[in-house]
């Protein structure tokens, strides 16, 4: 009885022990993991070697924006190397370089240095060609071609700084840094720039490195899209991610490129190319610099509308969560002032339907998420439009480039920006009979209406100016459509407006 109950005893404190050793181990880990994730000067400093190789676990270096024609790639490569001789660096670009980096890959010295080559190759499979797929450590640094690392100190602080901020700019050089405040409306296709003061900001302008967490790259949607680092923040926008200036830290710079007149210009149109490039890939039409100049992207005049098929009436944009492109708006506003303008000079008495009528109502333009602008004409009043008589025939353009044409569709006339811009103004005819305003043909979401509507007519503020429509524009909405639209429309294709807005 004795033995079991000394027996029992030997096992409780064996049990106590390892318990007690358990909770040491994972104490002393604990400020193990700390004292790596976050530098603090009441630790005792690692011997270089024991910190460069620390850092190499902790951090990727990503060399992305460089000209193959002129590039300081090698020593900014060199120099990395030299403080952190273990620590991975990959070089990305958009093809294979041209002529070739000066970089001996086969040299055991550069065993942690990868070229990516983003463009497809034969016997390359897509992992191969992806930069994520080589990334496995917490933080990634983007260091800019021309730069020097400082000391291996500033990298540490660097790091610790990432730990508790999330995404940090590091200055190269002595340039001064401009905040940058990004407004991006996915929504409305539109992306407008500013400069705002503070070191908490949504992009940086100016020559500098990129620090942030391995896991907030993953969620981008093109991470390596040039031109780098400004498609790099308008993603990180999107995300409501903000980059922390670090005033008190830089790295050193250091040969600088493209001195020649030659090359300055080449890399003024390749930014403005890959500008370009970025814009249209990240769906943006409407671009405001921080001078408040607007640049359109995507549609012009000259170009196809700036939005994909309209299907039964219910253009793609919609699926895509999204409102008409601003260019596309504006280009509609001119094509419909234009038809004003035109129908106005030869007595043509017009007024806003349907959809635009609704437009007008809720806020004085186009819906934003509309497509055309229709308007109402009486049918007797066709004849004094020569482009109305020279369309029934055939399409015709006007002295300003306009094309007038009948529609395939219905007994009704369409009105195009140009003959490759297919904005359109629908011009629908109706005519009188025993008090209502009827149609020849079924068109679009017309419907019949009591001609007291007509008489007298009122005008609405509509896309910049005043416009003529049906008296009781309430009535006359709700009539062709249901009660309570003004307030809560439906757009194409029952998609609910409160869903669309949220």
């Amino acid at each position: 009885m004795r033995f079991k109950f000394v027996r029992t005893l030997l096992v409780l404190a064996l049990l106590a022990n390892i318990i007690v050793w358990h909770r040491i181990w994972r104490l002393f880990s604990t400020q193990n993991t700390l004292r790596l994730l976050t530098p603090t000067t009441v630790v005792t400093p690692d011997p270089p070697q024991k910190l460069h190789r620390r850092l190499a676990r902790l951090v990727t270096v990503v060399i992305r924006q460089f000209e193959t024609f002129e590039n300081d790639v090698t020593s900014t490569v060199e120099s990395v190397l030299s403080l952190f001789p273990t620590i991975p660096i990959l070089i990305v670009s958009n093809e294979l370089p041209y002529p070739p980096l000066e970089l001996d890959f086969a040299n055991e010295s550069m065993q942690n240095v990868k070229l990516v080559n983003l463009q497809p190759e034969f016997n390359k499979s897509y992992d191969e060609r992806n930069p994520l797929f080589y990334i496995r450590t917490k933080y990634v640094l983007f260091l800019p071609d021309g730069s020097r690392l400082s000391t291996k100190q500033s990298m540490e602080e660097t790091v610790s700084q990432t730990t508790k901020l999330g995404a940090v700019g590091v200055p190269v050089g002595s340039i001064t840094l401009n905040c940058v405040n990004i407004d991006l409306k996915v929504k409305e296709w539109s992306l407008k720039f500013s400069y705002t003061v503070g070191t908490e900001c949504d992009g940086i302008n100016g020559k500098h490195a990129t620090m942030l967490e391995t896991k907030l790259l993953r969620k981008l949607t093109d991470p390596f899209l040039l031109p780098f680092t400004d498609a790099l923040y308008i993603q990180t926008t999107a995300l409501g991610v903000k980059i922390h200036m670090l005033s008190n830290y830089h790295f050193n710079e250091g040969k600088s490129s493209y001195k020649g007149t030659q090359f300055l210009w080449k890399v003024q149109q390749l930014h403005q190319d890959r500008e370009r490039t970025m814009f249209e890939k990240l769906g943006i039409k409407k671009v405001t610099r921080a001078s408040d100049s607007i640049e359109w992207y995507g549609c012009s005049r000259e170009s196809s509308r700036c939005f994909g098929p309209v299907i039964s009436g219910i253009p793609s944009y919609l699926y895509q969560n999204r409102f008409t492109p601003p260019c596309c708006i504006s280009g509609l506003r001119k094509v419909a002032h234009h038809v004003f303008d035109k129908l106005e000079e030869v007595g043509i008495r017009y007024w806003l339907e349907s959809g635009s009528l609704l437009g007008a109502m809720r806020n004085g333009d186009i819906l934003p998420w509309d497509h055309e602008v229709q308007i109402g004409v009486n049918r007797d009043d066709l004849e004094r439009s020569s482009w109305l008589i020279q369309a029934m025939d055939k399409p015709v353009v006007d002295n300003h480039g306009f094309v007038w044409k009948k529609a395939i569709e219905g007994e009704f006339f369409k009105v195009q920006y140009s003959k490759v811009n297919h904005l359109t103004v629908n011009i629908l005819p109706f005519y009188a009979k025993n008090g209502s305003m009827l149609r020849d043909a079924w068109f679009l979401n017309n419907k019949d209406f009591p001609e007291q509507f007509l008489h007298p007519m009122s005008s609405i503020e509509f896309a910049g100016r005043q416009v003529p429509c049906p008296n009781n524009i309430r009535d006359f909405l709700e009539l062709k459509y249901f009660r309570g639209v003004i307030e809560n429309p439906e757009l194409p294709g029952k998609i609910s407006f409160q869903e669309f807005l949220h």
